[in-house]
């Protein structure tokens, strides 16, 4: 099934993305506007159900304003709920989050499972980051919020790594740029190079569905053709956007 989820205050809903922590709107609107996001996927067939422990997320969130290191992020509070409560509720043994900058895109996929926001036991949640300097930082914020090593972050091309790697992807995050000019395109490159660990049940999430609509063309495209997954939504909550795919 495929639908298209979007707030009527996606376009107006707004950060400053160098105030990565900077509340938005009340608690009220922002729970109730992920809810109905998270109804979206589940009447889509991409999520099996929408209940997540909210007092977690907040415990998540709390954490990260207290020990990240955010020089600027695009991820508004809405999407950070929204990516938190996705994890929490798949439960991915196996996370490749692609593109992950400081590590606040990556930890509010991961923080599901480690950390104070921490609701079930991973075996593998991997970010990647292609500079090298932007990767240390994002492992060093990595580790001050999980001392066990189970969420980290790698210095690497994603496509490199998705291809190599050895267990199933239970869920793979898309957010990184390509060079050369590719840009969001890269997300197919990515997702081809992984398809071989991919699995029927995997929950592909792609950032940028909306404002990078245009880069992302061949992408959606092929993501959108019932030949290559069971169920999709656009999930527009903010100016971002959120493609969530269930292969």
């Amino acid at each position: 099934m495929s639908l298209i989820y979007r707030t009527s205050d996606w376009d107006t809903y707004r950060m400053n993305y160098s105030e990565p922590h900077a509340e938005l709107e009340p608690a009220e609107r922002e729970i109730a506007v992920v809810a109905g996001a998270l109804e979206a996927l589940r009447e889509a067939g991409v999520l099996p159900h929408t209940r997540y422990d909210g007092e977690k997320l907040l415990a998540h969130r709390r954490a990260v304003r207290e020990t990240f290191d955010i020089p600027w992020t695009a991820i508004t509070p809405r999407m950070q709920r929204l990516l938190y409560a996705v994890n929490a509720i798949v439960q991915p043994q196996h996370l490749l989050a692609a593109g992950v900058f400081c590590g606040n895109t990556f930890i509010s996929n991961a923080g599901a499972a480690v950390g104070p926001g921490g609701c079930y036991t991973a075996e593998a949640l991997i970010g990647v980051e292609i500079k090298p300097e932007e990767a240390e930082r994002a492992e060093r914020n990595v580790r001050r919020l999980d001392p066990t090593g189970v969420a980290r972050v790698v210095a690497a091309d994603a496509v490199d790594v998705v291809a190599a790697y050895p267990d199933p992807i239970d869920l793979l995050y898309l957010d990184a740029d390509g060079d050369r000019g590719r840009g969001k395109g890269i997300y197919l490159e990515i997702l081809e190079a992984g398809l071989h660990r991919l699995h029927p049940g995997s929950v592909v999430l792609a950032h940028n569905s909306v404002n990078c609509a245009a880069a992302l063309a061949d992408y959606l495209s092929c993501m959108r053709d019932p030949a290559h997954l069971r169920a999709r939504a656009n999930v527009i909550i903010d100016g971002e956007g959120l493609e969530a795919s269930v292969i």
